[in-house]
């Protein structure tokens, strides 16, 4: 089991970037370090910084938000970051984020996301590969651009920088049909609601993509998460966790449109998603965070004694995930967790 580390970046009114864990990621073992991005800092000039202070550690986003740049301007960042990161460290990872940031904030129409996915990955990877000068007749996207909106004298260019053709594309995805196009395009899943108890879900979607495209499980990573806590007290901690839940749930999109809560409902937990998004929307802020199962949240979790952490650890090897990104609050949670993996420390 790869591991990496989260930082989040994406949260802070004052942007600190904790390089001393990254280096003590790096120290121990760690593979990659994830940053991430919402309406704030965005996510990839973090990663350029950390690239300056360390050798090894790959460097994802999970995820940079698709509506916040044409899928050009994606790529030219990402081959820029792995060209003065060094080679095999830049990992491309993206995501939808909600119609309410898309459209409120990056003024893009939501429109049809599956497709708009398949498009923007097909750009990247033409870019990346610098084949031929990159054209794109998509249903979402084309280049050179065309319709009413174009003088037509656009020209299919190729990238000036001589890119890695290999730079790793990850995709952020919890519902069937992104999952199954994640796993037909993508070389890398950030899943969402992706734990040892909610693992079988996801095989049927997956499998149709790897099918469609004549790929096995073998050609694609998957990059898991798990908040880590070493402590005696199980219900205290899964209590401090509720509060985020909670908004992710009932506060985060509309109640049409809210990943997390779908996320919820598909892992078996349709009532209590549903009875926190009432609550929450109410303006019941105490009582959607008491109404969190405590199960939902202790499932992918790493909490407990060393000797619980240990066994629940285990679970996660059981399943397909190949990495596990890690949220700790220790320098002591990060090193068990690497002794658990068998991660190999560097000096």
């Amino acid at each position: 089991m790869k591991l990496g580390i989260g930082i989040d970046v994406w949260n802070q009114a004052k942007l600190e970037i904790p390089l001393e864990r990254v280096h003590l990621a790096e120290r121990l073992g760690y593979d990659s370090v994830w940053s991430a991005e919402i309406y704030g800092a965005d996510a990839i000039t973090p990663l350029a910084w950390i690239a300056a202070h360390t050798r090894h550690i790959r460097l994802g986003t999970a995820v940079c938000q698709v509506a916040a740049r044409p899928p050009v301007t994606t790529a030219m960042q990402f081959g820029t970051l792995e060209a003065l990161a060094g080679p095999g460290r830049a990992i491309c990872g993206l995501g939808l984020s909600g119609p309410q940031i898309v459209e409120g904030w990056y003024g893009q129409p939501w429109g049809k996301p599956n497709a708009v996915l398949r498009d923007y990955i097909s750009i990247i990877k033409k870019v990346f590969a610098r084949e031929a000068p990159v054209t794109h007749d998509g249903s979402q996207i084309n280049l050179p651009l065309a319709g009413e909106r174009a003088l037509g004298i656009g020209k299919p260019l190729k990238s000036i920088l001589h890119m890695n053709p290999d730079i790793p594309v990850f995709l952020a995805t919890g519902g069937p049909a992104n999952t199954a196009l994640m796993a037909e395009l993508a070389d890398g899943w950030l899943p969402l609601g992706y734990t040892p108890g909610s693992a079988h879900l996801y095989t049927e979607a997956i499998q149709k993509g790897l099918e469609r495209a004549g790929r096995t499980w073998d050609d694609l990573e998957i990059q898991a998460g798990a908040r880590v806590s070493i402590t005696n007290d199980v219900q205290e901690a899964i209590n401090s966790a509720k509060p985020q839940f909670a908004f992710l749930v009932g506060g985060y999109g509309t109640r049409e449109h809210n990943f997390h809560r779908d996320a919820m409902v598909r892992r078996g937990f349709g009532e209590a998603a549903e009875r926190i998004q009432d609550l929450f929307m109410a303006g019941h802020r105490e009582e959607a965070v008491a109404a969190v199962p405590d199960e939902y949240i202790d499932d992918g979790a790493l909490i407990g004694s060393r000797q619980r952490i240990k066994e629940r650890f285990s679970r996660w090897c059981d399943t397909k995930a190949t990495g596990l990104t890690i949220r700790a609050d220790s320098d002591e949670e990060l090193a068990y967790i690497a002794e658990l993996a068998e991660a190999k420390p560097r000096t």
